[in-house]
C-alpha cells in the first residue's frame, strides 16, 4: 500500500499512560480506529475521556505506551513534517504583539511551499481583522487565526481539538462554515468536541469516547439515535392509556414507557414512529419530543460515569 492509498489515520490497540501520584494514569486504554481519506469524523466525549491525548498521539506530540499510529501511511512526525497534517489546538503559541497578517506571514515563511497568505486569511474568515494585533483578538478570532496557520501547508488531514471552545454561537457557525468548505475540497477532518450539536451538524461519523476507550462508532444519525434515544411525551385520555402502553411497548424501537396518570413518556430510537402512533392511532395531545443529554448517553453506552479519573490526563 503506498502512502497515497493508505488511510488518513490508523490507530491499533493504542494505549497511553502518564505517571501519576497514585501510580500510572491510563488516558487511552486500547483504541482501534481507522479514518479513511475524505471523511469528517467527530471524536465525541466528555472532558477527560482521552480525546486530547489521542489527538496528541496522532500528531506525534507524544508517543504511545503501546500500540501503533500511522498517519497517511507514515509515522505521525513524518506526516507533520511533510506538511500533510495540520492541527488547530486549543492552545498554541500566538505572538501577542504581531498582527493577524504578520502572524500568517511569519509562519508562511517557515514552509518551503505554502498556500497564498491572502487565500488562507480569506478561507479562515479573517479578512476584516488582518491588521488587528493578536492581543486584541477575541478567543474566536484567535482560533480562526490558528485555523489559517493550519491551512498554510495545504494539508491533507486537519486535526482540531475542541476548535470552538470559548466561541459564541455565531462565531461557531462562521467557523464551521469555513470547515465545511475545507471538507468539500476533499480534506480529511478529525475533530474532538464535547458538544453533541457540533458533532451532529458537521461530522459524517461519530466516534464516541469515554474512559479512554471507543464506546460507539458509526454514521452520525445512527450513533445519535442509539446513544441518545429521544423522549416522546404526550397526554392521552385516561381510558386509552393501558392500550397505548401495550401498543407502544410492542414497537421495536421503544426502549421504555413511563406512565404518570394521563401522561406517557416514551424513550425510543425512532421518535417519528412513536409520534405517529400517538397522534394518529391514539389521539394524543401536547406532544413533545426531546433528545437525551450527552451525559445520559455516556451513561447508557458505558454503564459508568468513571470519567473523573482521566481528567488529569486529557
Amino acid at each position: 500500500m503506498t502512502h497515497h492509498d493508505s488511510p488518513a489515520v490508523e490507530l491499533t490497540a493504542l494505549t497511553k499512560s502518564f505517571p501519576g501520584r497514585a501510580g500510572a494514569v491510563q488516558a487511552v486504554r486500547g483504541i482501534d480506529l481507522t479514518v479513511d481519506r475524505g471523511e469528517v469524523v467527530a471524536f465525541l466525549g466528555p472532558n477527560g475521556a482521552g480525546k486530547t491525548t489521542t489527538l496528541d498521539l496522532v500528531l506525534g506530540l507524544t508517543s504511545p505506551t503501546s500500540g501503533g499510529v500511522r498517519v497517511l501511511g507514515q509515522s505521525p512526525r513524518d506526516a507533520v513534517r511533510a506538511g500533510r497534517v495540520s492541527a488547530v489546538l486549543q492552545t498554541g503559541g500566538l505572538l501577542r504583539d504581531l498582527t493577524v497578517r504578520e502572524t500568517v506571514e511569519l509562519i508562511a515563511s517557515t514552509y518551503a511551499v505554502h498556500a497564498p497568505v491572502d487565500d488562507v486569511l480569506r478561507r479562515a474568515n479573517l479578512t476584516t481583522v488582518t491588521s488587528r494585533k493578536v492581543s486584541k483578538c477575541s478567543g474566536g478570532e484567535q482560533q480562526r487565526l490558528r485555523f489559517a496557520l493550519a491551512l498554510l501547508p495545504d494539508p491533507e488531514l486537519l486535526i482540531l481539538d475542541e476548535p470552538t471552545a470559548g466561541m459564541d454561537v455565531s462565531a461557531r457557525h462562521t467557523f464551521w462554515d469555513s470547515m465545511h468548505a475545507e471538507a468539500a475540497a476533499g480534506r480529511t477532518i478529525l475533530f474532538a468536541t464535547h458538544y453533541l450539536e457540533e458533532a451532529d451538524s458537521f461530522a459524517g461519523r461519530i466516534v464516541l469516547v469515554a474512559g479512554g476507550r471507543v464506546v460507539a462508532d458509526g454514521p452520525t444519525d445512527v450513533i445519535r439515535g442509539r446513544a441518545l434515544g429521544r423522549t416522546v411525551a404526550a397526554r392521552l385520555d385516561l381510558d386509552l392509556v393501558d392500550a397505548a402502553v401495550s401498543h407502544l411497548r410492542s414497537l421495536a424501537a421503544v426502549h421504555e414507557v413511563r406512565v404518570d396518570r394521563d401522561r406517557l413518556t416514551v424513550t425510543t430510537s425512532d421518535s417519528d414512529a412513536v409520534a405517529r402512533a400517538l397522534l394518529n392511532g391514539l389521539a394524543a395531545r401536547d406532544l413533545e419530543v426531546t433528545t437525551g443529554s450527552l451525559e445520559s448517553a455516556f451513561l447508557a453506552l458505558t454503564g459508568t460515569t468513571d470519567t473523573a479519573s482521566e481528567g488529569a490526563a486529557a
